[in-house]
């Protein structure tokens, strides 16, 4: 039957979703039943708070494509709730994520709503490297021939320093990125795909979440694309960034590249394929020498550490973010706090204590987990587990691709030639001091390791799993890691990112991080199920993929398809609110992105599981009965 779209969608609306906020969950009292009237007369009733929710859904899709009436399909009100998912994230979601920074593109990626409420002069910008001239050339006449954009460009210089960059942090802009020419000779940006929300913009470690569920769902070019970018960053800002936006130039992010590379050239096709793998190989061997090992990162412990360069306050934070930790400061100066806060800001007032403590907050940003009190006040004194497991993983994955690929001789620019042997060795002697520093034999798990204090923090954290993605653990620190340490962290929903106990007790002064038990992120559980698997413990990742399954589809049936950034494992939600909020929960009607890593966690997690689990899943059977 066929059914108005627009008088269907209001009556809906008027009925069921009783809260006014465009969506129907549970928590609507509406009667949860609804009677459809086709344009002939027929009616046809929906039940239940998900195909209700679907039925607004397919109604809204249908608006957005102008459409007067929708015919309706009984099997997509009630598909299952776990095929469901994954088409969205496969045909929708993707595409919703999907940017270029080009002339067409510039309007979406040129949004940033992080910092706002700020004295920002945030006008359209696009800052472009030094060396980039048909980029700078392109975007010169994008800004002339397209004034509506009101867009300005600027061109870096040569040299990128803190100071520059504070002084950037006043008008902050997009980075440009690889521009190529298409099939008429015009020039476009290489699409790639952002984690959603506020975060618009080319991310470093969840682009390799994101890339692993590209190369599940088919999307190989768009994978490969954002690698390209990377060494578009690589060559022309030193490092991949923390993301691409101008106040991100002085801070990396988690590691990923080798294991994105391989990803991607394991699905390409074509005689070109080695020479791009090759110059993902030479790009990470640069960032490798010049970024992780090299002074401030590398200590003299061997290891290395995070270690974000920068002056003063990060600008992207919510306007009152640091306010707590300023106010004491303030009243000492006579101040009141927003006022504090612009002079800390901008260099009115300068403390070094502050300073110091800017430097531990931008290094846990650059970590990625930020927030956690794992690093928080310490994390540049610590050499991290999971940074010295990727940096593993860079020196095994270099090894692999020089002994398999490329004769066992690839040289580099700088006319080093490269063998297998070299980066074997290396990765032996951070195995051997990851061992020494960082694993707790008697604990059976691996700790960071403070080289300022000279010992392990003994902070509980699942990070501790990374040497099995990583191939770093010996079969016996495995064993140890999935007796003792996995169920410190395996909760109903999965894994969490820290124990309750290291967390601490949560007070005003010691309010929750997001980072921190009882939050359980998308990374930590894919490399973990990776992990597992690789070493043997199949039943265990099954355990927790499903855990993990189980809790988003539960939440997005009750809640109008929602698949947010964050879930509280413990209590199997994604309604929360804590540190920013939970990204890809507002929304009208329908969500058209998802949230990027979250996707690709859904869609590699059903990839995973058995054929008896997944039709466990489907059949929608809570973990408690199965394990």
């Amino acid at each position: 039957m066929r059914i108005p779209v627009e008088e269907t969608f209001r009556r809906l609306l008027d009925q069921e979703d009783t809260d006014a906020d465009n969506q129907i969950t549970v928590k609507d009292d509406g009667p949860k039943r609804f009677v459809v009237t086709g344009e002939d007369g027929a009616t046809y009733t929906v039940e239940g708070t998900y195909p209700l929710s679907n039925l607004l859904q397919e109604l809204a899709l249908a608006r957005g494509e102008g459409a007067e009436t929708l015919h309706l399909d009984p099997e997509l009100i009630h598909a299952n709730p776990v095929r469901r998912i994954s088409r969205m994230i496969r045909e929708v979601f993707w595409d919703g994520l999907t940017r270029t920074i080009d002339a067409e593109g510039l309007v979406h990626v040129a949004i940033d709503e992080k910092g706002e409420g700020t004295d920002l002069d945030r006008r359209p910008r696009i800052y472009v490297p030094h060396g980039d001239t048909k980029a700078l050339a392109y975007f010169q006449r994008v800004a002339s021939e397209r004034p509506e954009l009101g867009l300005e460009v600027e061109r870096l210089p040569e040299t990128i320093t803190p100071e520059y960059v504070l002084d950037l942090n006043k008008r902050p802009g997009i980075l440009s990125l690889e521009l190529v020419e298409d099939d008429e000779g015009l020039m476009r940006g290489l699409p790639f795909v952002v984690p959603g929300g506020r975060f618009n913009e080319l991310y470093g470690w969840d682009s390799y979440f994101i890339v692993l569920g590209l190369l599940h769902d088919g999307h190989v070019g768009l994978a490969k694309g954002m690698v390209t970018h990377f060494l578009y960053e690589i060559e022309h800002y030193g490092q991949i960034l923390n993301a691409n936006r101008s106040y991100f130039l002085t801070r990396s992010q988690p590691p990923f590249l080798t294991a994105m590379g391989w990803a991607v050239y394991e699905h390409l096709e074509g005689q070109d394929r080695d020479a791009w793998f090759a110059e993902v190989i030479r790009a990470a061997i640069r960032e490798y020498e010049t970024v992780w090992t090299s002074p401030p990162k590398l200590t003299e412990t061997g290891l290395s550490r995070y270690y974000a360069s920068g002056i003063g306050m990060p600008p992207e934070t919510e306007v009152d973010h640091y306010d707590g930790h300023l106010k004491p400061y303030a009243e000492a100066a006579g101040m009141d706090v927003a006022r504090y806060r612009q002079a800390v800001r901008w260099r009115e007032v300068v403390v070094p204590e502050l300073d110091q403590y800017f430097v531990h907050d931008r290094t846990l940003r650059e970590s990625g987990h930020d927030n956690s009190y794992r690093l928080e006040g310490r994390a540049a004194d610590l050499c991290t587990v999971d940074l010295n497991s990727l940096l593993y993983r860079y020196e095994t994955d270099i090894a692999r691709a020089l002994k398999e690929i490329f004769g066992n001789a690839l040289e580099t620019p700088d006319g080093t030639v490269h063998t297998s042997a070299a980066w074997e060795e290396r990765a032996e002697r951070r195995r051997e001091r990851m061992s020494r520093l960082c694993w707790n034999e008697k604990r059976g798990i691996f700790f960071d390791y403070d080289f300022v204090q000279r010992e392990g923090t003994g902070f509980e954290s699942v990070t501790t799993l990374y040497p099995i993605w990583a191939g770093l653990a010996t079969g016996e620190q495995a064993a140890m890691l999935v007796g003792r340490a996995v169920p410190l962290f395996e909760e109903a929903g999965g894994l969490a990112s820290t124990t309750e106990a290291s967390r601490g007790p949560i007070s005003e002064d010691h309010p929750q991080r997001q980072w921190d038990y009882p939050f359980g992120w998308p990374p930590h559980q894919m490399l973990a199920w990776q992990g597992l698997i690789d070493y043997g413990y199949e039943s265990v990742a099954q355990r927790l993929v499903y855990r993990w399954l189980y809790m988003i589809t539960k939440n997005a049936a009750d809640y109008n398809g929602t698949i947010p950034e964050k879930y509280d494992v413990v209590n199997r939600t994604h309604d929360v609110f804590v540190e920013y909020g939970n990204v890809g929960t507002e929304f009208d009607y329908i969500t058209r992105e998802g949230f990027g890593w979250m996707n690709a966690s859904y869609q590699i997690g059903l990839s995973l599981l058995s054929d008896d689990l997944r039709a466990a899943l489907e059949a929608g059977t809570p973990p408690e009965e199965l394990f």
